[in-house]
């Protein structure tokens, strides 16, 4: 007689289930994306982003402690400058004294190498039109001026502090020109995230609030179309031929098939950024008495690890590690 396969037994019982159980996430495999604004005097709340601020230099020195104290594996900084302080080729980014650069000083004089500090490497937060690069004449942006510009922005943040820069404008050649320009400075140790496949995805609408866009239009000239796959992995695969030492996938959890093909192609670690979107539905969704927010949270991060994400970027990490 055939024996009953019963693949239930394996999901009788809560320990049954936690020892059976493939995809384990971990702190350590979590970042937490922090914001840090100029001019204010006080933690500002985002409102399209329950329970993400703005952060002073000093609460953002406590926030390091936190993500430190949780066992996350990192921080990524982004900064808020004023907008008397943006120009069309976002001057305020490399500059050693401007916002992201002395937010990433404070973090790394709080936190040393406790944590991996890592640091946003792109242009829009610091120019009034809002672009990821520097613009020509034609309101087009140039691609190889603003690898100049990305150069000089990863030797100021290697130079505050950061362990690690993460190019995110989708800039052809990127890679290889920050990897170059950092060797010459003398920051051989510091670390490339590549955004790999970065896509003009409508779920980036919250984070636009969090870091005051002066965006007018869209960026799909330069980041790629939602409905291309294979796109991702070739992008991908020219950012590991450059020196990539980690890539990254963003949006995660609308982009879980792309994650995928990257992860079977790449030999370095990878990434993915839950965006502020994709959290903000959540939390909507939970606040309306539809989704148990916790629950929902943990489910969707650990779909985005069994999809193969080593690390994931996402608003919940220290939510997520108390969890634990």
């Amino acid at each position: 007689m055939n024996p009953v396969i019963r693949p239930r037994r394996l999901r009788t019982t809560a320990a049954m289930r936690a020892l059976v159980r493939e995809v384990r996430v971990a702190p350590s495999q979590l970042v937490l994306p922090v914001f840090i604004r100029d001019g204010i005097s006080e933690p500002v709340a985002i409102a399209s982003l329950p329970g993400v601020v703005q952060h002073t230099p000093e609460s953002l020195r406590r926030e390091a402690v936190k993500v430190v104290e949780a066992g996350l594996g990192g921080i990524m900084l982004f900064g808020v400058p004023t907008d008397a302080d943006k120009d069309p080729l976002g001057s305020a980014g490399a500059d050693p004294e401007g916002i992201l650069n002395r937010g990433l000083r404070a973090v790394r004089d709080e936190v040393g190498d406790a944590t991996v500090i890592m640091a946003d490497t792109c242009l829009d937060e610091f120019t009034d039109h809002g672009h990821c690069g520097v613009l020509d004449k034609a309101g087009r942006v140039d691609n190889d001026a603003t690898l100049d510009a990305y150069v000089r922005l990863a030797v100021a943040q290697a130079d505050a502090g950061a362990h690690v820069v993460a190019p995110s404008g989708m800039m052809d050649g990127q890679v290889a020109a920050l990897r170059a320009g950092l060797d010459d400075a003398g920051h051989t140790d510091v670390a490339i995230l590549a955004y790999s496949a970065k896509y003009a995805s409508a779920f980036y609408g919250p984070f636009r609030e969090a870091v005051g866009s002066s965006l007018e239009g869209n960026r799909r000239a330069y980041q790629q179309d939602p409905a291309n796959r294979r796109e991702g992995l070739r992008e991908t695969i020219l950012d590991l031929a450059e020196g990539a030492d980690m890539v990254m996938v963003k949006p995660a959890m609308a982009y879980l098939d792309v994650l995928a093909d990257v992860a079977a192609a790449s030999d370095v670690p990878v990434a993915a950024y839950q965006v502020s979107g994709e959290y903000a539905m959540i939390h909507a969704a939970a606040q309306r008495g539809w989704l148990d927010l916790d629950a929902t949270m943990a489910e969707t991060v650990t779909s985005i690890v069994r999809a193969g994400a080593d690390i994931v970027l996402t608003y919940a990490a220290l939510d997520l590690a108390a969890r634990r």
